[in-house]
């Protein structure tokens, strides 16, 4: 599973065992996979101590929760598991708790904080760091991801023979709601690319100010119901794309848009920036209900395409 200890010191946690404490039963392990893997099919909580971990783990069943004892303390570094990421997801959910990844890369480009193939997910207060891809899922139409209070900085990449890698990458899951956190210094891609059939994309901040080659900062390729209310949106410079700040069924069509609410957003252009771009650029012309968005002077707020 490419575990990897960086010392023998972070291997061996504290003076009463592991670093990587399963709450249920107390025990103590000396590696993250160690730990899921006591937990099986069941439901449990990984307590783990800062520190900063080469290390990676699959889950195959069970609920699990991957919780930092102090948030902001736990770093997953350049590690990933079958290739994929330093968390591969494939049990009944998973719950992610304070944790940072960084530094993810693989050969094929899509290197992931966390890989998501089915099954439900929360991830809360935890940072996504310098690697090709955020959060990346395949699809699972009646599962749920709900994010909040977290960070993606410096991720994306167009580079690489799979193609794109985005900063948040969700598949034809059922529902996906990001609120209250901040996405920024995207190096390709979109900031956001969901084909879920329902979204609630709210409170966040989508600061493209040092973004490098970036596209759109919300994809919403396959059309999708829900809103995308109260965020903050800057355009940087540096785009592969600023035709769009938000697309609307850019590609095969799976889900109805009818009804989407974008309303109570605020976008603009980093200072000093005079270019046209448009707000909400739709393939599907779909009702979508707009309203109340403050939008700077040379931002069309709809456009039909």
């Amino acid at each position: 599973m490419a575990i990897i200890p960086m010392s023998s010191a972070q291997a061996q946690g504290s003076a009463q065992g592991g670093p990587f404490v399963v709450e249920e039963t107390g025990r103590s392990y000396g590696n993250l996979q160690g730990a899921v893997t006591a937990i099986g099919d069941r439901r449990g909580t990984i307590a783990i101590a800062p520190g900063t971990y080469r290390q990676c783990a699959v889950q195959t069943a069970g609920v699990v929760i991957y919780a930092a004892r102090e948030y902001g303390t736990v770093t997953f570094d350049r590690t990933a598991c079958e290739g994929k990421a330093a968390l591969v997801l494939r049990g009944l959910g998973a719950e992610v708790r304070g944790i940072t990844f960084a530094n993810i890369a693989v050969p094929d480009g899509n290197g992931a904080g966390i890989r998501l193939e089915k099954g439900a997910l929360n991830v809360a207060y935890s940072t996504f760091l310098n690697s090709q891809q955020g959060i990346l899922t395949g699809n699972d139409p009646s599962g749920r991801i709900y994010i909040m209070r977290s960070t993606f900085s410096g991720l994306g990449t167009c580079e690489n023979s799979a193609g794109c890698a985005h900063s948040l990458y969700i598949g034809n899951y059922g529902e996906l709601t990001v609120r209250e956190s901040r996405f920024e210094r995207g190096r390709g891609g979109h900031y956001v690319k969901a084909r879920s059939a329902n979204v609630v994309i709210q409170d966040n901040s989508f600061d493209d100010a040092a973004g490098s080659g970036t596209n759109y900062m919300i994809d919403l390729p396959a059309g999708s119901q829900g809103s995308i209310v109260s965020n903050w949106f800057i355009q940087g410079r540096d785009k592969e794309n600023y035709s769009a700040f938000i697309a609307l069924g850019a590609e095969t069509v799976l889900h109805s848009s009818d009804g989407l609410v974008v309303t109570g957003n605020e976008a603009r252009f980093v200072p000093g920036l005079q270019r046209s771009s448009v707000f909400l650029a739709d393939w599907t012309g779909s009702r979508v209900a707009m309203s109340g968005n403050s939008l700077a002077s040379g931002l069309i707020d709809y456009e039909r395409r």
